[in-house]
């Protein structure tokens, strides 16, 4: 195992859990949309206006990442996944759309067909991605050419859909902590009733799955039963849910969003370290799955790479700070 082979792996989990925590409280707050009263909508998109484009950036570069540093996963995934990824990438699309017609007319018809359309591709998207990624964890059906050879009911396994509804969930509670942290007045104590909701079903969800994980994946946890102190990860994650309720109950908005982004990011890296080194689990022979050591590109592809990515995250990140610190402060 290489250490470049390594450093890739991690970089591109970095990138994911980066893309989950700043687009996921955008995809939180179109989850959220339709509960809103019709005077509130207008405030939701322009909490995320000015973010949602520049959030997803982060999206293509573990996509960029993931071909450029592990082709074989890239060519395995998009291709097994090809109906998967079709439907994110409509509602993407639709998503962008929605946010740039929605106050193109005064007509209420038109400002609610796009109301709709913003909701459900904001609720398609992490429940999509979740079931992409929890047929990582659960498996899939790959030959010896590294080809998937399985049907798209077979990626619409219980376990997968499990793993959707976990991600779903996740981004509803990330998204209305940042509503309370963004808002005042009756929205704000709406939010706060929705993010009690969202985050008690996330806690229930995750630690269910967790369960499931350990009688029917017992593989996922080898790193973790080799290294027990990894086992700290998913609780602190529990803990950072639980935190969003008690900073909520408090009145701590910009706390309880802090705890949020705990939160994702510890379940990212739970999911990350269960992984390891595995990048793609062959269900049917876990001789074939896909590994950092037999799908990564050349030692010299990964060190050039690594360099082009040491040169201009910096500014993607610098980028970003002076656009959140431009649009700083609660929307009135």
């Amino acid at each position: 195992m290489d250490t470049l082979q390594i450093v890739w792996f991690f970089l591109i989990v970095s990138f994911f859990a980066i893309y989950a925590i700043l687009d996921g409280f955008d995809l939180g707050v179109g989850f959220w949309h339709l509960f809103a009263r019709r005077e509130d909508r207008p405030n939701l998109f322009y909490l995320v206006g000015p973010l949602w484009d520049g959030n997803e950036v982060w999206f293509l570069a573990f996509g960029g990442a993931m071909f450029a540093a592990f082709p074989q996963v890239y060519a395995t995934l998009f291709s097994g996944f090809y109906l998967l990824v079709m439907i994110v990438i409509f509602a993407f699309m639709f998503r962008g759309i929605a946010i740039d017609f929605r106050n193109k007319s005064a007509s209420k018809a038109w400002q609610g067909v796009w109301d709709i359309v913003f909701a459900v591709a904001s609720i398609t998207i992490p429940l999509i991605v979740g079931i992409a990624v929890g047929n990582l964890l659960y498996g899939l059906k790959i030959d010896s050419n590294m080809n998937y050879f399985g049907t798209f009911s077979d990626l619409l396994n219980p376990y997968a859909l499990l793993v959707g509804l976990l991600a779903l969930l996740m981004c509803a509670t990330h998204g209305a902590s940042y509503i309370v942290m963004k808002t005042g007045g009756a929205l704000q104590e709406r939010a706060v009733s929705w993010s009690f909701k969202a985050c008690g079903f996330y806690m229930a969800i995750f630690f269910i799955l967790c369960i499931a994980t350990i009688f029917t994946l017992p593989h996922l946890f080898r790193n973790y039963t080799s290294h027990p102190f990894l086992f700290l990860l998913p609780i602190i994650t529990l803990l950072s849910m639980l935190a969003i309720i008690i900073f909520n109950t408090g009145g701590n908005d910009v706390k309880s969003f802090v705890a949020s982004i705990f939160s994702v990011a510890g379940t990212m890296a739970t999911l990350g370290i269960a992984l390891f080194p595995v990048l793609v689990y062959a269900r049917n022979n876990a001789d074939l799955s896909l590994t950092i050591m037999n799908s990564s590109a050349s030692p010299y592809a990964l060190k050039t790479l690594l360099i082009v990515v040491i040169l201009g995250m910096p500014l993607v990140i610098a980028y970003q700070i002076w656009v959140y610190r431009k649009f700083a402060g609660k929307v009135t």
